[in-house]
Order: structure tokens, then C-alpha cells, then sequence
């Protein structure tokens, strides 16, 4: 289970810029045992993304065909990892979790 900063900060953040993003970071949720490997796996799947030689592919592939701006997507990656940042910071014991 995600606490709600994590969840504001990667899926919310994503589902505002386009819902099929949001699914790639969902289904990476589903993988990980906890919040901590959650962070990291995005963090890992953004800066992938972020560097990606064949980003048009897979951002066909992301967005079903019908991928967004490069740039807006590439700042929307950025304000994730900045997000995820933040969440870092505050210690886990001081992050909601709704049960």
C-alpha cells in the first residue's frame, strides 16, 4: 500500500497529465512489496524514460498511439522525480495511510 504523499506524488501527479501514465506507475505499485521499492522503481522507470534513444516508441506504446508532447512529458517525468524527492524526506512514520 502506498501512503497518500506517495500516491498524490507519482499517480496523481501522472493521472493530471495523462491517464494512460498513470497506469504505467500502477501496475509498478502491484510489483513492489513496499513504499520504499515503490520509490524506487519509479524513480527508475523516469529516469529510463528520460533517456530512452527509442522514447517515440515506447511513447507510442505508453499512450496507446496516441502519444502527448515530448516536452510536456519530459516535465511531467521531472516534476514526479522532484515529487518523490519530497516524499523521501518526510520519515515513514509521519506519512498517512488510509486502511
Amino acid at each position: 500500500e502506498l501512503s497518500n504523499e506517495t500516491y498524490k506524488a507519482v499517480i496523481l501527479t501522472a493521472e493530471r497529465f495523462n491517464h494512460d501514465l498513470t497506469l504505467q506507475f500502477g501496475c509498478l505499485a502491484r510489483d513492489c512489496e513496499d513504499e520504499v521499492k515503490y520509490l524506487a522503481a519509479a524513480e527508475s522507470l523516469i529516469k529510463y524514460l528520460l533517456t530512452d534513444e527509442n522514447i517515440d516508441n515506447d511513447m507510442d506504446d505508453i499512450f496507446f498511439g496516441n502519444p502527448p508532447d515530448k516536452q510536456s512529458f519530459y516535465k511531467t517525468l521531472n516534476k514526479i522525480l522532484a515529487n518523490i524527492e519530497k516524499v523521501r524526506k518526510i520519515p515513514m512514520e509521519n506519512r498517512k495511510f488510509e486502511f
